[in-house]
C-alpha cells in the first residue's frame, strides 16, 4: 500500500530581520531531516513535493538527494499567511495561534483564516494525490499549522480539536493512505517514528 509522508519541517534559523518564509532550516534542522531522508531510503519512494518557503524546501532538497530524486513545488502547500504582522516573538506568537485555532471563522491580526488555510492545504493534498504520475511513497514537506488543519480535516474533527506535533522543533510527520486520501498514522517526530516507517 503506497502512503503519502506529509512532514513538517524542522528547526530553522529565526531572524527577525529576514521575511519567515525565507528562513532557513539551521544545523540541528538539516541533521534531523537528513537522519530521516536515511530512513525514507528503505521505502519506495517515488515523488518529493515542498511548500514555496525557503525551510520546506531546504527539507525537501535533503530528501530528494538522497533518494535520487528531483522534488516539485507547490504555493498552495505554504504555511498559514501571516505576512499581515511578520514575525511575532513568543510567548505572545502562541497565544495568537490558540486565536487561530481557536476562531477559525474569523482573520486573527489580518492572518489567512483558519478554514481558508484548511481548504488550500487540503485541496493541494489532494490534486498531488490525483495528478501525481509515479506509483510509490510520496513525500511532502511542509509546515506545522497548515499539518494541524489538514489533520482536522482527515480526522473529521472541527478544527483545533485535532491531534498535534509535539516536538517543540518541528520534524514531525503523519502517513496517509495515498488511495484512499485517509490517516494511516498520526502525528510522530522523526525520532519516534523510526520503527513504525520501517
Amino acid at each position: 500500500m503506497a502512503s503519502l509522508i506529509f512532514i513538517t519541517h524542522p528547526e530553522v534559523v529565526i531572524d527577525p530581520n529576514q521575511p519567515i518564509p525565507e528562513w532557513p532550516l539551521n544545523a540541528v534542522g538539516r541533521a534531523r531531516m537528513e537522519r530521516f531522508a536515511d530512513l525514507l531510503a528503505e521505502r519506495d519512494v517515488t515523488a518529493v513535493y515542498a511548500s514555496t518557503e525557503r525551510k520546506a524546501m531546504d527539507g525537501a532538497a535533503i530528501v530528494a538527494e538522497r533518494l535520487g530524486l528531483p522534488y516539485e513545488t507547490h504555493e498552495d502547500l505554504g504555511e498559514n499567511d501571516r505576512s499581515s504582522t511578520g514575525f511575532i516573538a513568543p510567548p505572545e506568537f502562541w497565544e495568537v495561534v490558540a486565536e487561530f485555532f481557536g476562531r477559525p471563522h474569523e482573520s486573527i491580526r489580518g492572518w489567512e483564516r483558519a478554514i481558508d488555510a484548511q481548504a488550500r492545504i487540503v485541496g493541494a493534498v489532494g490534486r498531488i494525490l490525483r495528478e501525481d504520475e509515479t506509483s510509490g511513497d510520496i513525500v511532502i514537506v511542509s509546515h506545522g499549522a497548515v499539518g494541524c488543519l489538514l489533520t482536522a480535516h482527515l480526522q473529521k474533527v472541527a478544527i483545533g480539536r485535532e491531534s498535534r506535533p509535539q516536538h517543540p522543533g518541528g520534524g514531525c510527520f503523519i502517513v496517509i493512505d495515498r488511495d484512499g486520501f485517509a490517516l494511516t498514522q498520526d502525528w510522530r517526530s522523526i525520532e519516534d517514528g523510526f520503527a513504525a516507517l520501517q
